[in-house]
Formats: C-alpha cells, sequence, structure tokens
C-alpha cells in the first residue's frame, strides 16, 4: 500500500457529537488515514458514523484493536498493538483490507508483523507522549533499519508540527498524530500545515 502523510488517530476522550465535528475538520484539512481509537469504548454507531465521513472524502477509515468492530463497521482496516491478538490470523479475516501493526522499538517485531501479513509498522513512542506518557521510546534509527521492509513507516508518540521535520528526515512515510491535531483551535489549518511538510 501507499500511504504519505498525516495520520490522525481520534483523541479518547471527545464526546460523539464533538468527535464527528472534529473529524470532519480534520478531513477538509486532508488527512491521508484515520484511526479510531476508544480504549475500552468503542461503539459500533460512532464508527459507522465516522467511517462514512471518511468515505466520502476517499480517506480510509482504520479501527484500533477491535477485529469485530473493524467487520461490523464496514471499516477500510485494523491496527494491532502487541496484546491485541494475532497478526496472521487478522490477516485471514480482513481479507484483503488493511492491516497495521504496532511495533514499538522493534525491528524484530516489525519483520515478524510483515511476514504475518501488516500492509504499514508503526514506530513509537518517537517523542514523549502526553496520550502515553510511560511508552518506551523509539529510536529515529529504526526508519533507516526498516525501509528494506518495503511497507510504509509511521511514526506515532508526540509528533507536533515541530519536531514532525526531524521524524521525515529520519525516514518515517506518515506521521501518526492525536493531541498536536485535536487539540489545535483550528483543525483543518493544522492538518493542511501538516500536509505541506509531505509536499517537495
Amino acid at each position: 500500500m501507499r500511504l504519505r502523510g498525516l495520520y490522525a488517530i481520534t483523541p479518547e476522550h471527545t464526546e460523539r457529537a464533538m468527535l464527528g465535528r472534529q473529524v470532519a475538520q480534520a478531513l477538509e484539512g486532508g488527512i491521508e488515514m484515520l484511526q479510531y481509537r476508544r480504549k475500552g469504548a468503542q461503539d459500533v454507531g460512532e464508527a459507522r458514523e465516522l467511517a462514512a465521513l471518511c468515505r466520502r472524502s476517499g480517506v480510509p477509515f482504520i479501527v484500533n484493536d477491535d477485529l469485530a468492530l473493524a467487520l461490523a463497521c464496514g471499516a477500510d482496516g485494523l491496527h494491532l498493538g502487541r496484546e491485541d491478538g494475532d497478526i496472521a490470523a487478522a490477516r485471514m479475516k480482513l481479507g484483503d483490507k488493511v492491516l497495521g501493526v504496532s511495533c514499538y522499538d522493534s525491528l524484530a517485531a516489525a519483520r515478524a508483523a510483515v511476514a504475518a501479513g501488516a500492509h504499514y509498522v508503526a514506530f513509537g513512542s518517537v517523542f514523549a507522549s502526553p496520550t502515553k506518557p510511560s511508552a518506551v521510546r523509539a529510536p529515529h534509527n529504526l526508519f533507516i533499519e526498516a525501509r528494506a521492509l518495503g511497507v510504509p513507516l509511521i511514526a506515532i508518540g508526540g509528533v507536533t508540527l515541530e519536531n514532525a521535520p526531524q521524524l521525515l528526515s529520519a525516514g518515517a512515510d506518515a506521521l501518526a498524530v492525536i493531541s498536536d491535531l485535536f487539540d489545535a483551535p483550528d483543525i483543518a489549518g493544522r492538518a493542511r500545515a501538516y500536509g505541506k511538510l509531505f509536499r517537495p
């Protein structure tokens, strides 16, 4: 698959109507992909609403952790973490839908994920993250070392507009962003600013 640009991840504690408005603004700003993530509280109705918004904008909609929900809401794919189930089994059930995998600070985990059918891998936390303050830190040279895997490489964790250029220089194909996007006073404007980083 091809993935280059801003990969938006929904914030955890936003109520449903507000989240819909925020996602609409992010889509207006030109995000490349959206991941729906609400730990322990993901809702099929909400997921379907967001999937419909993404579909109208031609943006892939990915569900975090929950294979059953991804299938039930018609998502374009699934993202799995370390404890979210078997990658190969998910690949079988998803068919040709997108499968992404968090690999934290491990090149070995990324190799295994790609071998099991992952379409992209994510490394992080690349910086201190307000969402996961205790997360392991991933060295930026991982992006160079993982280039041979032949899949898009995503940087996640503490990404901001200010530190994003470091990650692109290190070899990241896309930037997964929560707080710096959805906490911005102008979400569409912030998304557009990220988009400019990827233009030659």
